[in-house]
């Protein structure tokens, strides 16, 4: 059965729909992160530790994207959303004022969170796809640059609230509020996401069958590396800032902005680059200024160098995830299971990197662990060709 997209002049506001998903939910995650130093400080981890208390929104993204195949192919990308928004509003709420109360209560709220964006993700995805295909141009990569915007407003802020010795509690727990409460209104202009439970797989036993696609399956390792150096400068970059460089911690955190601004700069004008040279080229050559960037940052001596290897580091590190979610819905039909199954894979990284990078912090400092980061990206540019698209079938006559 063919996937019909919708007209062109219908698509208007759910792109903008797409969009606002897509930059709220880059929002909660960088305001998250933000504050990481003063939960860290405030419940005396160490970096193993945080690594290990970070590891539960990675566990709750899995469990989620492992079955958000089979609930976006069942109940559709806007009831998705919305579910999880509403969700996430909880988690984050409750994680901020559950610092206080010690650990425990930290790595519950933060399982619901990871598992309220796991599903999030695939949805927007999947609504992205059928946006993209409908306008009939490449700007995937562009409703990342809306998540990088999102990601970005929210360091910006959180530097402002962490200067301005806002408590962690009150910050985050507004931000959730609005979040939650802006997404649940702007997702309402989503439109139908074309393929059926039937088309997608028929439910969640058939949909695991796209497991044992070799394409997708490379597809979720070149993505999984991308995400391992897009999740390491998201939750170290800071901390390495702060104790590698002895800066303080509001310096920290604008080093984090400035890793998020590049990647939303190389998102935004990355579809220029795909149109012209092809995705392969391109995600291997950001490969090697990921790994520049790397090297500026872990070895440099001044601050300003650091800020130069995270802006490099950023924008090597950009379009290796919105890539291979074009890679797995080349064919629309099987989007849904597809994106899930990359997904997840590309969140393994998330779930595996804060303790590698914890536990390789306590041996060798957090700033030198980073170089972690650059052999995945020596996997990335091996595996890069599973992301080359799809052949288009030949039109009948």
């Amino acid at each position: 059965m063919t996937v019909t997209a919708p007209a062109t002049a219908d698509l208007r506001p759910a792109t903008r729909a797409t969009y606002a998903a897509f930059i709220l939910a880059g929002v909660s995650i960088s305001s998250w992160a933000t504050r990481i130093p003063q939960i860290r400080d405030e419940l005396r981890l160490t970096p193993s530790q945080l690594g290990l208390v970070l590891l539960s929104i990675a566990g709750g993204s899995i469990v989620s994207l492992v079955a958000s195949g089979h609930l976006v192919a069942r109940f559709g990308s806007r009831r998705t959303v919305t579910a999880m928004a509403a969700l996430l509003t909880l988690a984050l709420s409750g994680a901020a004022a559950g610092y206080h109360l010690g650990v425990v209560a930290v790595v519950v709220c933060l399982f619901a969170f990871g598992f309220a964006n796991g599903a999030w993700d695939v949805a927007m995805n999947v609504q992205a796809a059928v946006v993209e295909r409908g306008l009939g141009r490449s700007i995937m990569s562009r409703f990342h640059a809306g998540f990088s915007v999102g990601t970005v407003a929210g360091a910006l802020l959180g530097a402002v609230m962490v200067a301005a010795h806002v408590p962690v509690t009150l910050h985050l727990s507004v931000t959730a509020l609005v979040v939650g409460a802006s997404t649940i209104l702007a997702v309402r202009a989503f439109v139908p996401d074309g393929a059926t439970e039937e088309q997608s797989g028929g439910g969640l036993k058939h949909t695991l069958r796209f497991w044992r696609e070799p394409r997708t399956l490379l597809v979720g390792v070149f993505v999984l590396a991308f995400s391992f150096a897009e999740g390491s400068g998201v939750d170290w970059i800071g901390i390495a800032v702060i104790d590698g460089y002895q800066a303080p911690a509001a310096v920290g955190t604008l080093t984090f902005a400035v890793f998020l601004a590049a990647m939303t700069a190389g998102r935004w004008f990355g579809p220029y680059l795909l149109d012209r040279y092809g995705r392969v080229p391109v995600v291997r050559a950001l490969a090697v200024i990921t790994v520049a960037g790397l090297l500026l940052f872990v070895f440099g001596s001044t601050t300003p160098v650091a800020f130069a290897g995270a802006l490099l580091w950023g924008v090597g590190a950009s379009l290796g995830f919105p890539v291979g979610m074009s890679a797995a819905s080349d064919d629309p039909a099987y989007a849904a299971p597809r994106v899930s199954v990359v997904a997840s894979i590309g969140y393994c990284a998330f779930l595996s990197g804060p303790p590698l990078i914890g536990f390789l912090g306590d041996h060798i400092t957090v700033i030198r662990s980073l170089i972690a980061v650059a052999v995945l990206m020596g996997v990335a540019s091996m595996v890069a060709g599973a992301v080359r698209p799809l052949p288009t079938p030949p039109k009948a006559d």
